[in-house]
């Protein structure tokens, strides 16, 4: 014969067992998840960095993820507005792009970096043997902006170069979107341009010195002219319509992860971040002005 003690037990078992069933009824609606990321470096790079992360992400969350490979940031942003990515890899300006075109997407995690920081840099470099040193020897030269979507890459150079009296449609005498980083820097060395625009954490940490390590660039080649104030980290967004269950798994997932799977985690960065710190829309309210500010100085020259 049971007594209450007994009654009690199972009547708690019985809670968090349907709890646990309810949690679960998202893999139904969601067998299968796919996760994008903009295209920060070639279609390579990107597999090699992310697939170990897709797997542990698959791991955890019970169901196969998929990772895909986008052209260009575009893809990224119309992948989530159809509600075929349910996870993307953004940075603020494309992230803010979505927000401002009615993108159903949340950002929810960032990266925090070794050194404590929380964000990255606008940058712009110019070979090292060039004859410019300051961003106002570059007058009538030709620019690489990475993609009109790109924070570091086009939208923060733009903005930046605003604040101390540079029109950057006036001043450059033209500009090239290369379409990734990495095409900037090769660009770039190449000549086919005087200047490019591209990302920077710090001294050991950029997109220039993830290129020396792959044996793509020297980095005494080039050196910087020009540098943007700090920009929130780039965020991780899932759409905001997956069910809460699912949403919460995702989180569980990224925030566990430096502990779970360390190599998977470092692979991320090459080591240079420390952590996933949670985010929200709030923590991108200055992107998406300054997305507003350059989509006006668009429909102004158009």
């Amino acid at each position: 014969m049971l007594n209450r003690r007994d009654l009690l037990l199972a009547g708690a078992t019985l809670v968090t067992t349907a709890g646990v069933a309810r949690a679960e009824d998202w893999k139904k609606q969601y067998p299968e998840l796919t996760f994008a990321v903009v295209p920060a470096e070639n279609a390579t790079g990107v597999s090699d960095r992310y697939a170990p992360f897709v797997n542990y992400l698959s791991k955890e969350l019970g169901v196969p993820l998929k990772l895909r490979l986008a052209n260009d940031y575009a893809a990224v942003i119309e992948g989530q507005r159809a509600g075929n990515i349910q996870i993307a890899y953004y940075g603020p300006a494309s992230y803010s792009k979505a927000y401002l075109t009615g993108v159903k997407t949340e950002p929810f995690v960032t990266t925090r970096n070794n050194n404590g920081a929380i964000g990255y840099y606008s940058v712009i470099y110019v070979k090292a043997d060039s004859p410019y040193h300051d961003i106002h020897d570059l007058k009538g030269k030709t620019i690489g902006f990475v993609d009109p979507n790109s924070t570091s890459g086009y939208n923060a150079p733009r903005f930046y170069l605003h604040k101390i009296g540079i029109d950057v449609d006036n001043f450059f005498g033209n500009s090239i979107i290369t379409g990734s980083h990495e095409n900037g820097i090769i660009a770039l060395a190449k000549g086919t341009v005087d200047c490019a625009a591209d990302w920077w954490n710090a001294d050991d940490d950029s997109n220039l010195t993830r290129m020396v390590k792959k044996g793509m660039a020297k980095k005494e080649d080039f050196r910087i002219v020009f540098k943007s104030g700090l920009l929130p980290g780039s965020p991780y967004a899932y759409l905001s319509t997956l069910p809460a269950g699912l949403k919460q798994a995702i989180v569980t997932a990224f925030d566990e992860a430096p502990k779970k799977d360390k190599a998977a985690f470092d692979r991320l960065s090459d080591g240079k971040d420390k952590e996933f710190v949670q985010v929200s829309h709030n923590d991108y309210a200055d992107i998406v002005e300054m997305i507003r500010w350059v989509d006006e100085q668009r429909k102004k020259r158009s």
